[in-house]
């Protein structure tokens, strides 16, 4: 019996809250039923037979308050008016002052002007209420009987008989600001969430671009790299099969650290749930000008003589603009190597600045500038990279024949002494 009187109690509120939920979605039922309500409140008053028509005027008002709001509280407010012009009123009671139950239709209505209509509409079904209200009031009493006995109590009745459609014009009207706050704070989130997917498109298409960039440095440098060991190799398997043999190595050695970098890049499109299957070299931090003497190291293996010159006090870079120097250097020596032609030699020149960091890669090869074939996205890829950062870039064939890159990269904040 205590768990069924249990399950009776718990189901018991969850029932009323689902009544109540389905509620807003029948307005008709819901005005259908305040209107019979209002009718049996004054039916003990139909002795007149001048208030069974204005009673049934104003539950149908009631009734349709939804649809017609406007039109039905005027329709009610000239029913009130008929009744003061009339002396329509209860016979039931001795009291002059107290109108039928149906009457409170007219407050319903008002109540619902303000809150479905602005308060340009409002307020003036809220004055005319009032008026017909004052009017009510000095007419069922004239000034004297209980008014002489009893005028305190008279100021008293009758300024709450004034205040009572305020009230009911200032709830509702409560209603609509609060109907306003929360379609605000809908509109605002909707637009927040918009914002939010907007941002995340961007953030995803400068992402990709960025993966674009890196794929193109990555490949772009070690398959020149590994075509130019191979056009060694093939000149020399015939004369010198040591040397060929040497340049079939070093293919084999920057195709897989092509291969590890590509990995390591690409990591970053998988989910943090996603297991990555490799093992700890794959998620190696992007390089940086600590990298550089690996790089230069593989320029001269290929054939390309470098040289490197540091200027300044070198420090610490952000990791963004240690990665850009660091592929700054790589296109430029892709660049010399692939256009510079036969006996091409480079120079890298790293100068450290108080609030900025110089790149300066220069080639006395072919003075022209490095073909366009309509595929290479190098110089532009470099250009975009470094305006990211707040940097520039100059690029152009020197006077005496080369090439010669320029970049000039802002460090924001001051970096430890490396």
């Amino acid at each position: 019996m205590r768990d069924t009187t249990a399950q009776h109690q718990a189901g018991y509120p969850g029932s009323v809250e689902r009544v109540y939920a389905r509620l807003p979605h029948h307005p008709w039922l819901v005005d259908g039923m305040l209107a019979v309500i209002l009718l049996a409140g004054a039916a003990n008053a139909f002795g007149n037979p001048a208030v069974l028509p204005a009673s049934l005027v104003l539950a149908g008002t009631v009734a349709v308050r939804r649809r017609f709001p406007v039109a039905a509280c005027a329709t009610a407010l000239a029913v009130g008016a008929l009744q003061v012009g009339f002396g329509i009123g209860p016979t039931f009671t001795d009291s002059p002052l107290q109108p039928t139950f149906a009457d409170v239709g007219i407050l319903i209505l008002i109540y619902t002007v303000a809150a479905e209509r602005s308060r340009r509409i409002s307020l003036p079904s809220l004055a005319a209420c009032v008026v017909l209200f004052a009017v009510a009031f000095a007419r069922y009493n004239p000034g004297g009987g209980n008014a002489a006995q009893h005028p305190a109590t008279f100021v008293v009745v009758g300024v709450l008989y004034l205040l009572v459609p305020v009230g009911a014009w200032a709830l509702g009207n409560s209603v609509a600001y609060r109907r306003a706050y929360l379609a605000a704070l809908e509109e605002r989130a909707l637009r927040a969430e918009r914002d939010r997917d907007a941002q995340a498109q961007i953030a995803a298409a400068a992402e990709r671009a960025r993966i674009a960039r890196e794929l193109h440095d990555v490949v772009a440098h070690n398959v020149s790299v590994m075509v130019v060991q191979a056009d060694g190799a093939w000149y020399a398997i015939d004369s010198s099969p040591a040397r060929a043999r040497d340049a079939l190595a070093a293919i084999s050695a920057t195709g897989r650290q092509a291969l590890a970098e590509m990995r390591s890049l690409l990591g970053v499109l998988r989910s943090a749930s996603e297991p990555s299957g490799g093992d700890a070299a794959e998620l190696a931090p992007q390089p940086g000008i600590e990298q550089l003497s690996g790089l230069l190291e593989q320029a001269r293996a290929t054939g390309l003589p470098v040289s490197f010159t540091v200027e300044g006090v070198p420090r610490q870079l952000p990791r963004g603009t240690a990665l850009t120097a660091y592929r700054v250097v790589q296109e430029s020596l892709t660049n010399a190597r692939k256009h510079g032609g036969a006996g091409v030699t480079a120079t890298v020149t790293l100068r450290f600045c108080d609030d900025e960091v110089g790149i300066i890669v220069t080639d006395d090869g072919r003075p022209a500038a490095p073909a366009a074939d309509g595929q290479g996205h190098g110089l532009i890829g470099m250009r975009e990279r470094v305006e990211l950062f707040g940097g520039t870039v100059t690029t152009g064939p020197k006077p005496g024949g080369g090439y010669r890159v320029s970049v000039t990269l802002p460090v924001r904040a001051a970096g430890v002494a490396a």
